[in-house]
């Protein structure tokens, strides 16, 4: 009950921050690139999902991401009534509009990546001769 009301709480005082927030947390960024491509079902996307930078999303993890961004209407969840039970996900047009747009961010990351390992050198480097003339 108190996790609902705080919820709430942080929805009315600023709903833009919160579906960025989960637009672009760890999963949801990746959930919303692999939806991309295609519409997958739980196992799959899982696998797709943990392909990126070496770490595996716990079931529990995506489930949470996958409900997060179906209440936002960013997600459709199609559950087939079958033996065993299918489901599978996909992007409603809200979602594929905002999939498109954090996947240009993933690509000037991509091109971008060498910028920014210099600034960081030369950052680290600055900072550690000022260290050294204190």
């Amino acid at each position: 009950m108190a996790v609902s009301n705080q919820m709430t709480d942080a929805e009315a005082l600023c709903p833009h921050r919160l579906v960025l927030e989960h637009v672009t947390s760890r999963w949801g960024v990746l959930v919303l690139i692999e939806l991309l491509e295609r519409p997958y079902r739980f196992s799959e996307l899982r696998r797709a999902v943990s392909r990126f930078g070496g770490r595996t999303v716990s079931e529990k993890m995506l489930a949470q991401t996958l409900q997060t961004l179906e209440r936002d209407g960013l997600v459709h969840r199609d559950a087939k009534p079958v033996i065993p039970p299918r489901v599978d996900y996909s992007l409603t047009a809200l979602g594929r509009e905002a999939a498109e747009q954090v996947c240009a961010l993933a690509r000037w990351t991509d091109t971008r990546m060498g910028d920014v390992e210099k600034a960081r050198r030369e950052y680290d480097e600055a900072r550690e001769l000022r260290s050294r003339a204190s």
